[in-house]
């Protein structure tokens, strides 16, 4: 337009000309007994339906928005969106030139968006009146998340999902994408390399995670939780958690830990699309003018390194900060091997007597003495019947 009427209107300073964009790595706890226990309320299917119209909200905010979504099942964790070229791979047939092998590797047979095979008839599933990155999400998340649903078996059902590894996941996609934004570096220190490329990608793009829970923390899942929470919170990545059912402790602390927002909708899951879109919606940017929810209580129990507890209090090592619900056999640290000193922890408390008080006696104006009153209004009887 500039060049058809000759105007500068459109033109804006450097500063402004480009918006940061945002990543957003959305994991949802596909734990079939929590599902099962609120299907009710909210359903599986209404709740992948709000969580489509939240993501399609996000990506209409900016055309360089990026969103990447997992699932945290029982016993794994898999990729909704972006689909793995890894994730089930169909197999191949007997024969032919799908059976054969090149250069050592085997030959794949080629799937499109929605599961058909190249050469086939299918037909597609896209509405004309529907962005097309729109309904290339929806079509991987609905696929992925079906075939995930029938490949589950009676074995997988656990009361506690892989949160741990979702986020691992997470914080690697996340790393793989800010590397595209780092500018490249032709310094030949390696020290300065990597500081300038880590604070590159930090400002080139924002990234958060967010967690839709339906289940408890799992104890067993304390350590490898707190490393990659403490990783996001060294990447300066916000850890969210919306919880619809459960008690996700460990969750809780990342985002206090992170500087992300725990909502807690256990009291109105059907109140997804609202939480959603009211709480998490804003990017960082947009934070930093609005009143984002706080946590008036956090639960900072921590899970015990022996038997994998959740404890109040305990034995912390000085050397490895390991925590014990119990003195380890020989007082050794069972990470380090460090001789704990418990000093006199354990032994009887002295008890030390109290003093007692002697009874003192009054002397009277006539040099005689009486003791001390009791209290009574009367003196105590004797034998005569006259009173002392």
């Amino acid at each position: 337009m500039n060049k058809i009427d000759g105007s500068d209107h459109y033109k804006e300073s450097a500063s402004t000309a480009t918006q940061i964009p945002s990543l957003l790595t959305i994991i949802i706890d596909t734990n079939p007994r929590a599902w099962a226990a609120i299907a009710d309320h909210l359903p599986i299917s209404k709740a992948v339906a709000n969580l489509l119209v939240f993501v399609n909200a996000h990506l209409a905010l900016d055309n360089e928005n990026h969103v990447a979504i997992l699932a945290a099942h029982t016993n794994r964790a898999v990729w909704l969106y972006p689909k793995s070229p890894d994730s089930d791979r169909p197999p191949i047939a007997n024969g032919g030139r799908n059976g054969s092998y090149e250069n050592g590797q085997e030959d794949v047979e080629m799937t499109d968006a929605d599961g058909q095979q190249d050469g086939g008839t299918a037909k597609s599933h896209a509405s004309a009146n529907k962005f097309p990155q729109f309904s290339e999400v929806e079509s991987s998340i609905l696929t992925s998340l079906r075939a995930l649903i029938n490949g589950t078996t009676p074995s997988d059902l656990q009361p506690t999902s892989l949160i741990s590894g979702a986020l691992s996941l997470a914080l690697s996609q996340i790393n793989k994408i800010a590397n595209t934004y780092a500018a490249p570096n032709t310094s030949s220190d390696p020290a300065n390399r990597a500081s300038t490329a880590a604070d590159t990608s930090r400002a080139a793009l924002h990234s958060r995670i967010l967690v839709l829970s339906v289940s408890d923390s799992d104890p067993a899942q304390y350590i490898p939780t707190m490393n990659a929470v403490f990783a996001a919170s060294h990447a300066r990545i916000p850890v969210e958690t919306l919880s619809l059912y459960g008690a996700p402790t460990f969750l809780q602390q990342a985002a206090f830990i992170t500087g992300g927002t725990f909502l807690s909708a256990a009291s109105n899951p059907r109140g997804l699309l609202s939480y959603l879109m009211l709480g998490f919606l804003s990017d960082a940017d947009a934070r930093g003018s609005l009143v984002t929810p706080s946590q008036e209580l956090v639960d900072f129990r921590a899970a015990c390194f022996c038997h994998r507890n959740v404890v109040d209090t305990g034995f912390v090592c000085s050397v490895c900060l390991s925590i014990f619900c119990e003195v380890p056999d020989g007082a050794e640290c069972l990470t380090c091997g460090t001789r704990l000193a418990l000093g006199s922890y354990g032994a009887k408390p002295a008890v030390v007597p109290r003093p007692r008080r002697k009874k003192r006696k009054r002397v009277l104006a006539n040099g005689t003495s009486e003791r001390e009153e009791t209290g009574s209004a009367t003196g105590t009887p004797v034998p005569n019947g006259r009173p002392t």
